[in-house]
């Protein structure tokens, strides 16, 4: 598994999928077009390219490359790589026929291809141990529930306040939150905003 410092955006979950297998990083999706009017993401998006840089990898097609020019004008370019994967023709897999141009997009490149690709857009790659910054406890699902921010009553709830709070997409879902509470925070800093800014002393001291 290969260690990028940089967060990757990428159009849809099967990209994602394919692209989670060969990297340790976080990694979004655009929903494809869909981030032209989601704010909550974009501004997601342009936190995680200020905190640890962006790297942007889209499909080839034509489609790919409208929304990697709307993040390209929405994002300062100083902090956003961009990767290029080739021209390709051909299905994936999982399609019956192939899309409107032809071409394979990022779910259908060979993980050799895929590192190419990154390399080339000048990403961050990390030796094992290294992380570029201090270490610091990762967040975990227990910590979640030990929060009350899952799996107990009015979790939900408490959820969608530290979301608001911490001025996050709404429609995160657990994994996907915990993966970007990991990339923005540290346990404790989690752990002061849940405290201070969701819970009312009582919800804290029972």
């Amino acid at each position: 598994m290969l260690r990028i410092k940089e967060a990757i955006v990428v159009e849809g979950r099967y990209d994602k999928n394919t692209l989670s297998q060969l990297v340790d990083t976080v990694i979004l999706e655009t929903a494809g077009f869909g981030i032209f009017k989601d704010r909550q993401r974009l501004a997601l998006l342009r936190r995680l390219a200020e905190q640890r840089g962006l790297v942007v990898l889209t499909d080839s097609d034509g489609a790919g490359f409208v929304i990697r020019n709307f993040l390209k004008g929405s994002i300062p370019p100083e902090r956003v790589k961009h990767a290029y994967i080739p021209d390709v023709y051909g299905k994936e897999r999982r399609k019956r026929q192939a899309g409107k141009e032809g071409k394979l997009g990022v779910e259908g490149m060979r993980p050799e291809v895929l590192e190419a690709a990154l390399r080339r857009a000048g990403a961050t790659f990390l030796e094992e141990g290294a992380s570029g910054e201090p270490p610091r406890r990762a967040i975990t699902k227990a910590d979640l529930f030990a929060l009350g921010l899952s799996g107990g009553p009015g979790a939900a709830e408490k959820r969608q306040a530290l979301l608001r709070a911490l001025e996050l997409p709404e429609h995160l879902s657990p994994n996907a939150l915990l993966e970007v509470l990991n990339a923005l925070y540290s346990y404790e800093e989690l752990a002061a905003a849940a405290g201070e800014k969701i819970f009312s002393k009582n919800e804290k001291n029972p």
